[in-house]
């Protein structure tokens, strides 16, 4: 009998050595983080015509340049968006851009592109929807952008050199 009891006694021991519980607390900060890659400059030009009568020459439009971010979200929070403005305005020019759908290493709640917009000194969105989330970093990863030239009104074009415009990209709630 008292063998008995000492196996039971073991046994419960035994049983909650091998099912015991551990508390773990953990931290998930609210992320808000947003690039352009690669970094550098890039440069467009019109093409003059070589006859009389005929318009500008549009330049390539540029793809080199990727928006990639990192996205954590309060639980039941607002989803973020990236919009972009230009420091300035060039009469006569419409600055374009487009931002393509998510590729590349990334994974969560991506955002969604808007249709191609032209620039002005108001922010306009370019991706919404985003919510916890991350694009990989760098090149070929997140949303590739496309940035063009075009002439908007003929009547405001003048000659100008070396016209430096500044794109900023924010990234908001």
């Amino acid at each position: 009998m008292i063998l008995k009891r000492a196996i039971i006694l073991t046994s419960f021991i035994l049983s909650g050595l091998l099912y015991s519980q551990a508390t773990v607390t953990l931290t998930l900060p609210v992320i808000t983080l947003m690039d352009v890659e690669p970094t550098g400059n890039i440069t467009l030009n019109f093409i003059a015509p070589t006859e009389a009568g005929n318009p500008l020459g549009n330049p390539t439009p540029n793809t080199s340049k990727w928006i990639n971010y990192t996205s954590a979200i309060t639980s039941g929070g607002a989803t973020r968006k990236i919009t972009a403005a230009v420091n300035q305005v060039i009469p006569g020019v419409n600055i374009r851009l487009q931002a393509a759908a998510a590729s590349g290493a990334g994974g969560g709640t991506l955002g969604t592109p808007s249709a191609q917009v032209t620039l002005t000194t108001t922010p306009v969105t370019i991706i919404s929807g985003i919510g916890g989330a991350y694009t990989g970093n760098g090149a070929n990863n997140g949303h590739r952008l496309t940035i063009s030239l075009v002439p908007g009104t003929y009547a405001n074009l003048a000659k100008q050199d070396n016209i430096s415009v500044t794109i900023v990209y924010t990234i908001t709630e």
